[in-house]
């Protein structure tokens, strides 16, 4: 399943916390529905992503690595 992103945000080169600070701060400018894509090289940020999303409700559709960096896509909700 391909999920084309409404807007991409790279995170690439920043760690915990910037990459969440930053998620948090996109989807605010963004519509319920819409697609968010982050992509971040940080180790942390899959377990990140992963609690944050649970716990803000959003959600998290699709994670995919490529090399060291991650691709998360995370649905406004």
């Amino acid at each position: 399943m391909s999920v084309v992103a409404d807007r991409t945000l790279d995170c690439v080169g920043l760690f915990c916390p910037i990459p969440i600070l930053k998620t948090r701060e996109a989807l605010k400018a963004m519509d319920v529905g819409q697609t968010l894509e982050m992509l971040s090289d940080d180790p942390a940020s899959e377990a990140d992503m992963k609690s944050w999303t649970t716990r803000t409700g959003h959600d998290l559709v699709a994670i995919e690595k490529h090399g060291a960096v991650f691709r998360f896509l995370v649905r406004k909700s």
